[in-house]
């Protein structure tokens, strides 16, 4: 263990003011950015909990669930600080970013601190440094308060059997799922469930993703609409529904907009195991973890963002479901309109996809994987430059070359597509941006940002962004997104009116 002072370590990373602040104004912007705990009543809560504040001289304030938890408190029955997960350890660093990405899919059930450490490129004692830094408790509590939070949110919001849940939860068995609510909640996970009497027991899983606001969904949902591959998604309305293929089982999930800063995820057809591995990658689709209190306060000092930050403030940055299936469709998109790039996708997917064995509104295949396409006769309309480019793509992804998983940084999978005939940087940023999310990708060569910004060449705007970093992403959804609304309307760099540009994005 680390010798480290913990309480320091807190004050450091929280500004008391600032948390006693929030608190006293339950100001939703700060929701999972800490968590209060109540020394009398050794409880912990989000700035958002609806029960009487405390008293200031009895409160400690947390960055993170897995340190109040480490500390001793036991979560809130009535705020439910669960309902966060690990949302509030972004604005960490881009090495605990990719543990706890690794964490999410379950790095240390089967391992330990030393080869998490090690699938980083680091010590053990300096990955355990950098957690007590920005989290303020170690990885193994982290993978811990995870589980046991996961395992909550699972009781109250769904009707799944307390096995499913364990077994959902990566607990190794039902004696140690008991015994861990026992031990934090003093109750049993059958006593917790008769209290919250969850609703029936049919249909698909229903699940409350939440995020802080403000949160710009039909902004989102409009980007993913005009991108959408025909047969694998469909939007109708403000329902986003898409297919999707897990160990080699079909299943589907649907996206809604709720009230009290939440989206409802559906999902149906996937098992008990991989559940919060879908919510995970819903959540990174739709961006649900961003900060925009952090994100726009550095690129609203920029003249030529400050508008449209100000018209836009919950702007987010789209991800994707998938990585191959994203870069597929990012190679479909070079240099053809984005409907057009829809057409193709859909095309391709409806030949090498699997037919799915639902009837859901709107879905008729998953996509196909990448060993599916490697060797497949791609002569269905798409341009033989393109094709061979996907071929390549494709033995990459198979080959274990090109990953996107947690241990690989953006940095070496830009560099590793880049390498792949066909693939350039613009669709190695654009990748990077969506698939990895990634919030400092850049497309720079992109011809409607560089009319957007004003810029007449890449080199320029590739400067002009460093005063944009690390949110460099979310910049170009600006102007992307002001050249849509046609609030773009700043002028040149060197004053001069620009024309305006045909909306961009790939």
């Amino acid at each position: 263990m680390i010798d480290v002072d913990r309480g320091s370590i807190w004050m450091v990373l929280l500004n008391r003011d600032i948390c006693r602040n929030a608190r006293l104004a339950r100001d939703a912007r700060f929701d999972g950015k800490f968590f209060i705990a109540v020394r009398t009543t050794r409880v912990f809560c989000r700035p958002v909990c609806p029960a009487r504040s405390p008293k200031e001289e009895n409160i400690d304030y947390y960055p993170s669930a897995a340190a109040a938890l480490q500390a001793g408190f036991r979560p809130c029955l009535r705020c439910r600080p669960e309902s966060w997960g690990t949302a509030a350890w972004d604005g960490t660093s881009t090495t605990v970013s990719r543990a706890l990405r690794l964490i999410d899919e379950g790095a240390l059930e089967n391992s330990n601190v030393d080869a998490l450490a090690e699938r980083l490129g680091i010590g053990s004692r300096h990955l355990r440094r950098l957690f007590w830094k920005h989290l303020g408790a170690t990885p193994i509590a982290v993978a811990q308060a995870q589980r046991l939070l996961s395992a909550k949110k699972l009781i109250d919001e769904t009707t799944l059997p307390l096995t499913t849940i364990a077994i959902a939860s990566r607990y190794g068995s039902i004696r140690r799922f008991n015994a861990a609510f026992r031990s934090t909640y003093g109750r049993s996970p059958r006593e917790l469930r008769r209290e919250n009497k969850p609703a029936s027991n049919s249909g698909p899983c229903t699940l409350q993703l939440r995020f802080r606001p403000p949160y710009d969904y039909d902004s989102l949902l409009h980007f993913l609409a005009k991108r959408a591959i025909a047969g694998v998604e469909y939007i109708q309305g403000d329902s986003y529904r898409r297919t999707f293929l897990l160990d080699g089982q079909p299943g589907w999930l649907e996206i809604t907009p709720q009230a009290s800063y939440a989206l409802q995820l559906r999902v149906e057809f996937v098992g008990p195991a991989r559940l919060l591995q879908v919510v995970s990658r819903a959540r990174r689709m739709f961006d649900l973890d961003a900060d925009p209190l952090a994100i726009h306060a550095p690129l609203k000092r920029d003249p030529l963002l400050a508008r449209l930050v100000k018209a836009r403030p919950g702007l987010r940055v789209p991800g994707a479901w998938d990585g191959f299936e994203l870069g597929v469709r990012a190679i479909l998109g070079q240099q053809v309109s984005v409907a057009g790039a829809s057409t193709l996708t859909a095309r391709l997917a409806a030949k090498f996809g699997h037919p799915v064995p639902f009837q859901i509104d709107g879905l008729a295949c998953t996509f196909p994987t990448p060993d599916e396409i490697v060797d497949a006769d791609l002569a269905i309309g798409i341009p033989a430059s393109r094709t061979e480019a996907i071929r390549e793509f494709a033995r990459a992804v198979a080959s274990k070359a090109v990953l996107f998983e947690g241990d690989h940084d953006a940095a070496e999978c830009v560099d590793r597509l880049c390498a792949i005939r066909g693939l350039g940087p613009w669709t190695a940023q654009y990748i990077a941006m969506r698939a990895l999310s990634d919030p400092d990708a850049f497309p720079a060569g992109d011809l409607v940002l560089l009319r957007a910004a004003g810029i007449k060449t890449t080199a320029e705007l590739e400067r002009h962004s460093g005063r944009w970093r690390p949110w460099r992403a979310y910049a170009a959804m600006h102007l992307w997104q002001g050249v849509h609304d046609g609030t773009n309307s700043l002028l040149h760099l060197d004053g001069k009116p620009r024309r305006k540009a045909a909306a961009g994005g790939g």
